[in-house]
């Protein structure tokens, strides 16, 4: 079986095994999966769920002649911030099949002209009156068309399970009404490369030379072997901009992506150079710094001249390239005479996890992105991957052994922590890590924030709730995030075993209240109302015990149900003015509405609840018996070495002359043993000076065998 049959199989049964676990239509789970993919990817803002098939009538204008034609739509995303215009529309065709289906041309022909007919459908005022006035399909036209004057751009997506010969990737489709139209398709091999190397860009050739004006004078900046290959550029306003307009925030790496959607505003300073003093761009702006897999370069004979460039990312300076973009249509005569500079550096893809945060984090833009809030290498993410790693999660009631939860801080970890196994150590690796307990850093996210009661925030999509979450924990964690311990890990997952299961209790509901749809959107609104409640009643819920016994409590979902219930009536009827259920539950409006609500829930549950000191105190007391563990072995350590290192670290730091007075003491006290024992206090003393001595140099066989 090779990688694509095995990818494909697993695939599938991820998406049929979410759709039954939640009681959702397998289409419906396989479109928030690929919803999530792309949005993550940058190829969408955020998705929303708004499925529509049927046919349309449509009279032709020529000879008034009557002509039927398919429609269909799964989903779509629209831009909210000023520099975003584009409308996505998104169609999915999920299909089991034993084997992996091929696609032709023809069938994706058939699919793309579907969105079409939808998208002219949804501007022609007959169809909109003809179908029901409150189904997703009507309510999706009724954007559509509040929203036509402002958009620059229509993509339409196609993303199935089936393998395609075709490469369509920002494929220029023309204009409708003068806004530029392009074909996009994500298919089985594209969604096997994106889950489990994290690359969605296999068709991002930037073609200076022959599609955006011609190539740009630039100048080779590196020297060394080990140095990067580097260069330094000068590119027009108007052809950048151009640029970012096929290819949109796809052309920013996720991170500054994640940092630019959660602040959503072109930079004021940005857009009066470009209108009031466009000579002047290039002194006052600090140009962009990007990253390539690849570039073509040729001597002109007047010097190098850059013609084309593979995979671009822009790692800073996103802010500036987006003014840019929208200066295109407020100062298009202006933008010609701007000029940035641009600093493009080379990278390896085997060095670029390590290299591309470097570069973004000291990197002097506008709008510095804080690397440390944002990427997978930041010491919150590893700290979390290494308790994923060693604590084992207790087997519960019903469970026949111990297991781990798999946190995967970057793309494509556990694809291939899994894939480099024999089938015997990939049975073992499946019973220590079920699949059911995999989770990534935007569904940590998510947990977090609704239970931090931001319920608006995690609407408003996987990125930018992920943003406002790296934000706060940028801020939180301190020198070194004594909080974010054990306790705190094992808390997060309670929270992720609640979050999952009111996932299906709210599916389950169909029977009862839910009405379908917006899931994603009562789920998080129900667990906050919950939360929110119970801290004002000055209790908590008893996540220790949700951990011991690693599954939802009984008394918890009861409440939930009712929470649920409630947030489904908040959301499905906005405020006058609001008709667009996905927009209103992205307001804080939406949420204060609810938070105000009184609801009643069961003395089961309220008997339930613990006290927050005593929630605390658990965490204190898990905290310093670390502590004493870690001091413990600290001093196991400095006794088992023996005197003779000790003398020989004292030795070579008295010779450096970096030995404080106390320093001194200690390492005579420690070259005396075992005459002498080194005090709690001390011991603690003599590590700080070894770590000091060891940034200074100091080495020993020692040292080596206890890394």
């Amino acid at each position: 079986m090779d990688g694509l049959e095995e990818f494909h199989q697993q695939f599938q049964s991820d998406i049929m095994g979410t759709a039954t676990s939640e009681g959702a239509l397998q289409e419906e789970s396989f479109f928030e999966l690929v919803g999530d993919m792309l949005n993550e990817a940058g190829e969408i803002d955020t998705p929303s769920w708004s499925r529509h098939e049927g046919e349309w009538k449509r009279r032709r204008k020529e000879d008034a002649k009557t002509l039927t034609k398919p429609i269909a739509v799964t989903g779509y995303s629209i831009g909210t911030d000023n520099e975003d215009s584009t409308l996505s529309l998104i169609l999915t065709d999920f299909r089991y099949s034993e084997t992996i289906r091929q696609m032709g041309s023809p069938e994706i022909k058939s699919l793309f002209g579907k969105l079409v007919e939808f998208l002219r459908a949804a501007r022609s005022e007959e169809f909109r009156d003809a179908i029901e006035e409150t189904s997703d399909g009507a309510i999706l036209c009724d954007l559509i068309v509040r929203k036509w004057s402002q958009l620059d751009s229509i993509k339409l997506i196609i993303a199935t399970t089936a393998s395609t010969s075709a490469r369509v990737d920002s494929y220029s489709a023309g204009k409708i009404d003068g806004k530029s139209v392009t074909y996009n398709v994500w298919d089985l091999k594209r969604l096997q490369k994106y889950v489990e190397q994290g690359q969605a860009r296999e068709d991002l050739v930037i073609d200076l030379e022959k599609d955006f004006g011609g190539s740009i004078p630039i100048l080779k900046a590196f020297g060394g072997d080990a140095a990067l290959e580097s260069y330094l550029a000068v590119i027009n306003g108007d052809q950048l901009a151009s640029i970012y307009n096929k290819w949109g925030a796809r052309l920013l790496e996720s991170n500054v992506r994640s940092f630019l959607q959660a602040r959503g505003n072109v930079n004021r300073g940005i857009r009066d150079t470009i209108v009031k003093e466009p000579h002047m761009f290039l002194p006052y702006n600090n140009g962009i710094t990007a990253t390539a897999d690849a570039v073509t370069i040729s001597n002109t004979g007047e010097g190098l001249v850059l013609s084309s460039v593979e995979n671009l990312q822009i790692v800073n300076g996103g802010q500036t390239t987006a003014s840019l973009h929208a200066a295109m249509k407020t100062a298009p005569e202006q933008l010609k005479n701007v000029y940035v500079q641009m600093k493009l550096n080379i990278v390896p893809k085997e060095q670029s996890e390590d290299v591309i945060p470097k570069i973004s984090e000291y990197a002097n833009t506008q709008n510095k992105v804080n690397a440390a809030d944002f990427f997978s290498n930041h010491p919150f993410h590893i700290r979390m991957e290494e308790f994923s790693r060693k604590i084992y999660a207790p087997a519960g009631e019903n469970g026949f052994q111990d297991t781990k939860w798999f946190y995967e801080r970057a793309r494509g970890q556990y694809a291939d922590a899994r894939g480099n196994k024999t089938p015997a150590e990939r049975k073992k690796f499946d019973g220590t890590y079920p699949r059911s307990g995999f989770f990534t850093k935007t569904d940590l996210a998510k947990y977090e924030n609704s239970f931090r009661c931001e319920p608006d925030i995690v609407s408003l999509g996987a990125q930018k709730n992920f943003a406002n979450f790296a934000k706060s924990i940028g801020t939180r964690w301190g020198k070194d995030g004594i909080s974010f311990d054990e306790t705190w890990y094992k808390r997060l997952i309670s929270k992720a075993i609640i979050f999952r299961a009111t996932e299906r209790l709210v599916s389950a509901a169909v029977e009862t209240w839910y009405e379908g749809g917006y899931r994603a959107n009562i789920v998080t609104y129900g667990i906050a109302k919950v939360v929110s409640d119970v801290t004002e009643m000055n209790k908590a819920i008893d996540l220790d015990r949700v951990w011991r016994l690693q599954r939802n409590l009984t008394s918890v979902e009861a409440a939930l149900d009712i929470a649920c219930s409630e947030a489904q009536e908040v959301i499905l009827n906005p405020v006058a003015g609001m008709r667009h259920i996905g927009e209103w539950a992205k307001k804080e409006a939406c949420w204060k509405t609810l938070r105000q609500r009184e609801l009643e829930y069961p003395e089961e549950f309220l008997d339930a609840l613990v006290d927050p000191e005593d929630v605390r105190s658990v965490a204190q007391e898990a905290r310093a018996d670390s502590d004493l563990t870690k001091n413990l072995i600290g001093e196991s350590w400095i006794i088992e070495v023996g005197a003779d290192f000790w003398k020989d670290v004292l030795n070579w730091g008295t010779e450096k002359k970096a030995l404080s007075p106390m320093d001194n003491r200690v390492l005579s006290i420690c070259a005396a043993i075992p005459e002498k024992i080194p005090s709690a206090h001390q011991a603690k003393t003599v590590l700080r000076c070894l770590v000091k001595l060891k940034g200074l140099g100091y080495t020993h066989a020692a040292l080596e065998a206890d890394e």
